[in-house]
C-alpha cells in the first residue's frame, strides 16, 4: 500500500495530525495524542462509510498500558499527598509534617513525569506506506524537540524536578528571608511556569492547533484539568512570596488553598488518565 497524498495539521513547527490518502482509495489518520496514549490510528477503507480504529502491535500496546498506569497512579497519589500537605499546612500544627508530605508527593510527581516522557519516547510511530503504527526498540531517553508530545512531556518532567528543589529547600531549617525566596519560592515559581508551558503544548496537541473546548474528548478533559491545576499552583506560588521587609508571606491562605485545589486537579487528572489507555 503506497502513499498518494499527505495532509498535515498542527501549530507552528509541530504536526499533531496527519491524513494519508492512499492509492487504493482508503484514508488513514494519525493523531499524536491518540497514537501515544491509545496506540491507535483511524482507517477508512475504500467504499466504506464508517472509519475503524487500527491498533498498534501487542508489544507497543503493552508498553503504553504499563506506562499509562504508572503515570496515572503517580499523579493521582502525588496530587492526593499535596492535598493532604496543604490541608496540614492550613489547619495543622506549625511543624515539618506538611513539608515531608509535600516531599513524598513530589517524588510521585517525578515518577509520573518520567513515565509520561517514556510514553512519548516509546510511542509507536506512523508508517504511511502501510497505514499502520510501527513498533520501536525500547528507549529510556531520546532528544526530539521537534515533536510536540516529546516537548510537552519533557517540560512536564523538568517541572517536577524543579519542584523537587523547592520541596528540598522547604525541609531546611533556619533559612533567612532571602534564602527562603531563593531556595523555596523561586524554584516553585519556575516550576509552575514550566508546568503552564507544558500544559499549553498539550492543549495544542489535543486541539491540533489553537486551544479550544472539546468536551467530548477525554484527552482534552485530562489536559484541561491539569492546566487548571497548573494555574492554581501558579497563584499559590505568587502568594507564597516572603516580604523581605517584614519576613511575612504575602497571603498564606491563597498559597495553601491554591496548592490544595491545584493538587486536587492533578489527582483528578491522574484518575481520568486511567481511562485513556489502549
Amino acid at each position: 500500500m503506497s502513499r498518494a497524498k499527505e495532509t498535515a495539521e498542527g501549530a507552528g513547527p509541530f504536526t499533531t495530525r496527519l491524513t494519508w490518502h492512499l492509492d487504493d482509495g482508503s484514508t488513514a489518520v494519525w493523531e499524536s495524542r491518540r497514537a501515544r496514549k491509545r496506540g491507535l490510528l483511524t482507517v477508512l477503507a475504500a467504499g466504506e462509510t464508517e472509519a475503524r480504529s487500527r491498533s498498534a502491535d501487542t508489544v507497543s500496546v503493552g508498553r503504553l498500558r504499563t506506562l499509562n498506569a504508572v503515570a496515572a497512579g503517580a499523579f493521582a497519589v502525588g496530587g492526593g499527598l499535596f492535598v493532604l500537605g496543604a490541608a496540614v499546612a492550613q489547619f495543622g500544627p506549625v511543624d515539618a509534617t506538611g513539608a515531608w508530605i509535600y516531599f513524598a508527593g513530589g517524588l510521585c510527581f517525578n515518577a509520573g513525569g518520567y513515565a509520561s516522557l517514556l510514553q512519548a519516547v516509546n510511542a509507536p510511530r506512523q508508517d504511511s506506506t502501510s497505514a499502520s503504527l510501527a513498533t520501536r526498540h525500547w528507549r529510556w531517553w531520546s532528544y526530539e524537540p521537534g515533536r510536540i508530545d516529546w516537548l510537552s512531556t519533557f517540560l512536564l518532567f523538568v517541572g517536577t524536578l524543579v519542584f523537587g528543589v523547592n520541596l528540598v529547600g522547604s525541609l531546611l531549617q533556619g533559612l533567612s528571608v532571602q534564602q527562603e525566596n531563593e531556595l523555596v519560592w523561586a524554584p516553585d515559581l519556575i516550576g509552575c511556569t514550566i508546568f503552564l508551558v507544558s500544559g499549553h503544548l498539550a492543549l495544542v496537541e489535543v486541539c491540533h492547533g489553537r486551544p479550544r473546548a472539546l468536551p467530548r474528548d477525554l484527552g482534552w478533559w485530562i489536559v484541561a484539568v491539569n492546566q487548571l491545576g497548573s494555574a492554581l499552583f501558579m497563584a499559590s506560588a505568587l502568594a507564597d512570596f516572603t516580604r523581605p521587609a517584614t519576613g511575612s508571606v504575602l497571603n498564606i491562605d491563597i498559597a495553601n488553598w491554591g496548592t490544595l485545589t491545584g493538587a486536587l486537579c492533578f489527582s483528578v487528572g491522574g484518575v481520568l488518565q486511567f481511562f485513556e489507555r489502549p
